[in-house]
């Protein structure tokens, strides 16, 4: 399986579990009930969807262009 990202292709690879470090942050109450919102009903955490958003976030930064 191939996955454009910005342009470059990557092949698909199995993840590993990386270690991990617990971090206690604050959200406003608006962004937890929009996120919960958005998980509802599906198979994502809160923990995973907030890691891929940042992620994502991470990915923009380093775009040229972003």
């Amino acid at each position: 399986m191939r996955v454009m990202n910005m342009g470059r292709e990557r092949k698909f690879k199995v993840p590993s579990i990386p270690s991990t470090t617990s971090k206690c942050i604050r959200f406003p109450n608006n962004i937890i009930e929009e996120v919960e919102q958005a998980i509802q009903g599906k198979e994502c955490t809160f923990s995973a969807f907030v890691i891929e958003a940042t992620r994502l976030a991470l990915e923009d930064l380093k775009d040229p262009e972003g």
